[in-house]
């Protein structure tokens, strides 16, 4: 089975938030900041990708740095969100809301992380 065949929800929440970063950032005043809107889109899909490289690695040592570096592409990508609606390419709602999305996905990393420091 391949990791795309494995039912990693966390994988497949980043995965989602990466699209539906590309779907915003592709509109509005924010399609053409390409310095913000390229930042945005990398940190979004260094999330699921992280994930799934260290899933790959077939060590639970490696799989928890790439869960990390995981977590640290979200916390840019939260920044990143702040910053592009404190210029006002992002409403508050979309922020909001993006900002659950990422939230959730850092719950999920943290307890993934947990466990399998525990296995």
């Amino acid at each position: 089975m391949t990791f795309l065949e494995e039912p990693l929800i966390v994988w497949q929440e980043a995965k989602s938030l990466a699209i539906e970063i590309y779907k915003i950032t592709n509109q509005g005043m924010l399609k053409t900041d390409y310095g913000l809107r390229d930042q945005i889109q990398k940190s979004a899909v260094s999330i699921a990708s992280n994930i799934a490289e260290g899933y790959e690695r077939n060590s639970d040592k490696d799989f928890i740095r790439f869960l990390y570096i995981a977590k640290g592409s979200l916390s840019e990508l939260l920044t990143q969100l702040e910053i592009a609606s404190g210029v006002g390419y992002l409403d508050n709602d979309s922020l909001e809301i993006l900002t659950d999305k990422c939230n959730k996905i850092g719950s999920m990393l943290t307890r993934l992380i947990q466990y399998r420091k525990t296995v």
